[in-house]
């Protein structure tokens, strides 16, 4: 009677599962069937170097390849865009306003830049998914000051189409994390060497450093800054190559994408393959493996130390990730967690969610004492708009408040994924643009009021935070591990 019983539960949850898979193959069927077509832009691949060849070129070698590519895409999608898509929103339209070429600079491609006399150190710039080396150039422009070399590498996949992120790897993107230090290293090779690592480039800097410890023919970085580091993702990478079967048919190419949408930013594509979420899944997991069997083996000790900028409220990346795969696994090796807290000022508290509480957000830090600092920016009261940073040294239970003179604006509730490396005076995403640069659009000063399906884009795009007002203590941080001796 059991053993019948059992027969009838595994057959219930056969059928089950089996209705569940086909309602999702149908719904993303449903797609491809709806919403705006694939352009040139999503089905053209120009051709990347392979993981073996970056491991056997130079930088110049990379920079021929790229700029082959960048020609692929002058040939195959801006000379042959129709007539509908010669639009002055439209990114691939010579014409456009947002056309990469005409801007004050095309950030998409790889830079170095080099000091006018010996470089003091070295530093390999690694942008985030869907990115370009744009992302980073603040950063970048601190350690030039400071007479270090900046090597800002564009990742395989980006810069160019969107259809180039449907066919990238991970393994592309570690190839060319390693490729760019071993640049930066003979710009430098006596120097101390820094890896800058925004979002999934967080995770290239971290897993890089990681491999350089079983590796050594691969120069150690001395550290590790990371901005909003792609630790974890949510559960639905880990099948988001489920959601890309049906594309196997060509009439439902379009179930490969998870996001169609026009291309109005310069430097970032909007679009989102349904392979770039499977690839970030699949990089955060061997990372935390990487975490983990070295954690278990007591090798976490050799890391360079990392300084992690995250906001407390993330919807890209788990904040509880990387506090608790990676902070919570460190020995006391100098590194410190920064967390940007919401705005406790805020006049919309009573319309945020349960799980933005100060009691759910303090339940991803462990209690005091740590094995690494934690710097917590948060509001100096409850009814007052500007923070301090609230300090507690690794091993100490003790907090120290330093005021910061800086303030949360009113109308902003938290930070977001995207909004550290960016000040305000960012001419693309920064809220009060300094007028320096011209980007075409300024799309973090745009007051989003007025009739509602009126816009190309989801309103959400507009409304998220996506420039910092606490940039200069993130700089401020930066300078100081710039100018801290080698250890």
């Amino acid at each position: 009677m059991a053993i019948r019983r059992l027969k009838r539960l595994a057959l219930w949850l056969l059928v089950t599962l089996v209705l569940v898979l086909a309602t999702f193959i149908s719904t993303r069927v449903w797609f491809s069937q709806s919403g705006a077509p694939l352009e040139a832009w999503h089905s053209f691949v120009p051709r990347e170097l392979t993981v073996a060849e970056m491991d056997r070129t130079d930088w110049a070698g990379f920079l021929a390849a790229e700029n082959r590519a960048f020609d692929e895409v002058w040939e195959n999608v801006v000379q042959t865009l129709p007539e509908d898509q010669r639009i002055p929103s439209n990114r691939y339209f010579s014409g456009s306003i947002v056309y990469p070429p005409r801007l004050t600079r095309d950030f998409n491609r790889s830079y170095e830049i080099a000091p006018s006399g010996e470089a003091k150190g070295a530093v390999v710039l690694l942008h985030g998914l869907t990115d370009s080396p744009y992302s980073l150039r603040h950063v970048a422009r601190l350690y030039a000051e400071a007479g270090w070399a900046v090597v800002a590498i564009r990742m395989p996949g980006h810069g160019t189409v969107p259809g180039g992120l449907a066919k990238a790897e991970w393994e592309d993107w570690l190839a060319a994390t390693r490729l760019a230090v071993r640049e930066a290293h003979r710009l430098a090779p006596a120097a101390p060497l820094h890896l800058v690592g925004f979002s999934n480039g967080g995770a290239l800097a971290l897993k890089y450093a990681l491999d350089a410890l079983d590796d050594p023919a691969m120069a150690r970085p001395d550290r590790l800054i990371l901005l909003s580091p792609m630790i974890g993702i949510t559960r639905f990478a880990r099948f988001a190559g489920l959601a890309g079967l049906p594309a196997f048919l060509p009439a439902f190419a379009k179930a490969a994408w998870l996001s169609v949408l026009p291309e109005f930013n310069p430097f970032k594509y909007n679009s989102f393959p349904v392979n770039g979420a499977r690839q970030s899944y699949l990089l955060t997991s061997a990372l935390q493996d990487s975490i983990a069997r070295r954690a278990r083996a007591g090798g976490l000790k050799d890391l360079p130390p990392a300084l992690t900028f995250q906001s407390a409220l993330d919807f890209t990346v788990s904040t509880r990730a990387v506090v608790t795969a990676f902070y919570g696994l460190l020995p006391d090796n100098g590194s410190e967690l920064v967390l940007f807290d919401l705005n406790r000022n805020t006049k919309l508290g009573p319309l945020l969610r349960g799980w933005t509480s100060a009691a759910a957000l303090g339940r991803n830090v462990p209690p005091a004492p740590r094995n690494f600092t934690l710097s917590m920016i948060t509001n100096v009261s409850p009814d007052n708009g500007e923070v301090l940073e609230r300090l507690t040294p690794a091993g100490a239970t003790a907090s120290i408040d330093r005021p910061l003179g800086l303030f949360y604006p009113p109308d902003v509730f938290s930070l977001s994924h995207v909004a550290l490396p960016f000040p305000e005076s960012d001419n693309l995403y920064g809220s009060q643009p300094d007028g320096t640069e011209d980007f075409g659009l300024q799309l973090g000063a745009m007051a989003v009021r007025g009739e509602r399906g009126a816009l190309i884009v989801s309103v959400d795009a507009l409304t998220r935070m996506s420039s910092n007002p606490f940039f200069p203590y993130i700089a401020e941080r930066v300078e100081g591990a710039i100018a801290q001796p080698r250890r």
